[in-house]
């Protein structure tokens, strides 16, 4: 099920069979000249929806704006100070938790987003720490990249030029789910140059075109197709194994 094409009573029957949901979440930033400024929010909320194809789960609305102020220098990125990610963070879900959901899955697609997301948790966490009650839900960071069997498969796929950022396996999915959005470049040099991370200017002179240590053109469709299909399969075990976890009352 998708919760934005439910109605509030189809969501209320939904909880009466299961208490877990998957939220995707990412960011809407530059993914060098090829690769499409959604891919980091599309990737989870693809990988999501194929999964709840073949399984009765039920996928949130797509957190789609991350902390990604290191690529601020791009024109179409959009990013959130962590403080205010964690803080919207919380606020997403102390909604779902009062609804009864107990089991909150985030799925992410974005590296930048993996402090601020376990800080939030942390956050939620503590205010029951410091209350001594129990927090009656748990949550779950998992990075697509990390289900079950991908990370083995992009190595296959793209043993040379995966790199970290404007990857080919994550700009593949994006071919694989919208076709009519692939584009072409010529890249100078062909596997971009690695390095650190801090502000948008400085990133912006150290990587001229948008990626880190990646070739892009080595994706494809088919590729992409793939992923997904073992993404989803891995995501549906995931999910299963945190729903089944015991949570405290």
């Amino acid at each position: 099920m998708l919760l934005h094409l439910s109605t509030w009573a189809e969501i209320d029957q939904y909880l009466q069979r299961s208490r877990s949901i998957v939220v995707p979440i990412g960011s809407n930033e530059q993914h060098g000249p090829t690769g499409l400024l959604g891919t980091d929010w599309l990737c989870p909320e693809i990988i999501a929806r194929e999964a709840h194809k073949s399984d009765d789960i039920l996928v949130a609305p797509t957190f789609n704006i991350g902390m990604a102020q290191h690529h601020l220098g791009f024109a179409g990125t959009i990013s959130l100070r962590p403080s205010t990610f964690i803080a919207a963070i919380g606020d997403w879900v102390r909604s779902l938790a009062v609804h009864g959901f107990e089991k909150i899955l985030f799925l992410n697609g974005h590296g930048g987003n993996i402090a601020s997301i376990e800080a939030a948790f942390s956050e939620i966490y503590a205010e029951a720490s410091f209350a001594k009650r129990r927090l009656g839900f748990a949550l779950k960071l998992c990075n697509w990249w990390d289900l079950e069997g991908v990370a083995e498969l992009a190595r296959e796929q793209f043993p040379e030029g995966h790199g970290s950022h404007a990857t080919p396996s994550e700009i593949a999915i994006t071919q694989w789910a919208f076709p009519d959005a692939i584009k072409s470049a010529s890249y100078s040099p062909r596997i971009a140059p690695t390095g650190p991370i801090r502000e948008a200017l400085d990133f912006r002179a150290r990587f001229a075109d948008g990626r880190m240590g990646s070739d892009p053109a080595q994706a494809s469709r088919e590729k992409g197709g793939a992923l997904v299909e073992l993404a989803a399969r891995s995501l549906v075990r995931e999910l299963d194994a945190f729903s089944r976890e015991s949570v405290p009352h």
